[in-house]
């Protein structure tokens, strides 16, 4: 992408209503206005939170809003050149249930307060597979206390990949720290129960992975 485009890209981003760019400072500082606000500040209901981490361009989260206009989405990226497509696309189609926010994924407790998020989504990380990246990995014991902490007492986590490594190592860690599995699957478009939000949204590069016949893989659980 052009340097003309991105710039392009986040001065929009700027317009949308739907789109909150806070400083590192800010988050850190515990500024961000709309932390433990979100049902009341910005989707004025009380529906059930549902993040994306790492959400790229915003297909699942503009996806999965779709799908469910009675749960609120909101998309996490730190770029924001990336998610202005998912943004534009939820503003041209008056959607009020889906928002993003410009940040890292480790700050996002100065995003959300404790047990504000009922469902966390991790869609086609990267798997950080070079052991000296293992703190990197979003599924790591780190990232899992974090997500812990944002999560209601119920709260899920999905984890959709095309990368068998990340898969592996991730159940792997659930099962040795005593999470509960609920569903785990290694190639869950040829499994004929699979959940409907798995397999009915497709991101770009997804689309692209099954059309050469790449696995993707799926874990759902909770954090104990």
């Amino acid at each position: 992408m052009g340097s003309k485009n991105k710039l392009k890209r986040f001065k929009e981003n700027e317009t949308f209503q739907n789109v909150f760019q806070p400083t590192r400072e800010e988050v850190v500082g515990g500024q961000f206005p709309l932390k433990g606000k979100w049902n009341s500040e910005f989707f004025k209901n009380n529906n059930p939170i549902i993040i994306e981490l790492g959400c790229g361009k915003g297909e699942y989260s503009v996806g999965l809003a779709e799908q469910y206009p009675d749960k609120n989405f909101v998309g996490i990226d730190i770029k924001g050149a990336r998610f202005w497509r998912g943004a534009k696309t939820a503003v041209e189609s008056g959607m009020h249930n889906v928002a993003f926010v410009r940040t890292q994924i480790e700050l996002i407790e100065g995003i959300f307060a404790e047990g504000e998020v009922a469902e966390i989504w991790i869609t086609f990380p990267d798997p950080q597979i070079k052991y000296k990246r293992t703190k990197h990995r979003m599924t790591n014991s780190e990232f899992l206390k974090l997500y812990k902490r944002i999560l209601q007492p119920d709260g899920v986590v999905n984890l959709k990949t095309d990368s068998e490594f990340m898969h592996g190592y991730t159940l792997g860690l659930l099962h040795g720290e005593g999470h509960e599995v609920l569903y785990a699957n290694h190639n869950v478009y040829k499994n004929e129960g699979a959940p409907q939000e798995v397999i009915g949204i497709q991101t770009f590069y997804e689309k692209q992975y099954l059309e050469i016949n790449k696995a993707i893989t799926y874990i759902r659980f909770k954090i104990k």
